[in-house]
């Protein structure tokens, strides 16, 4: 379970800049995940909870921000949205095709508490 790894480094990236910030806790967390990432959504979701354990983010939200795939075909010139994990141009049925985009996976924000 590679999402236990991503996790970890989540929770390490975040707690970093946590403690840069002198926060008390950390309340959520926004993470963007495409759909060629090979990242489970919810297997991070239930890894997160573990490697959150006894850091300043135990209890924080994770919301998960999904990116659909899509191609373009370099033989029709279509933008096309193919089902995962084949990834192939909709229109012409053509493999030559381009990702634009589904493999992102970087923390988009976190909202943290810091002592008024």
């Amino acid at each position: 379970m590679h999402e236990l790894a991503i996790a970890q480094a989540l929770v390490d990236q975040v707690q970093e800049a946590a403690d840069a910030q002198k926060a008390k806790r950390v309340v959520s967390i926004r993470v963007v995940v495409g759909t060629l990432s090979g990242v489970d959504p919810e297997a991070l979701r239930m890894a997160f909870t573990l490697a959150a354990e006894e850091t300043p983010l135990q209890g924080a939200e994770l919301a998960v921000e999904a990116v659909t795939a899509t191609v373009r075909c370099a033989d029709c010139q279509a933008v096309s949205t193919p089902e995962p994990p084949f990834v192939y141009c909709t229109e012409c049925k053509s493999r030559n095709v381009a990702i634009e985009t589904g493999r992102e996976l970087y923390i988009k924000s976190a909202e943290i508490e810091t002592e008024a």
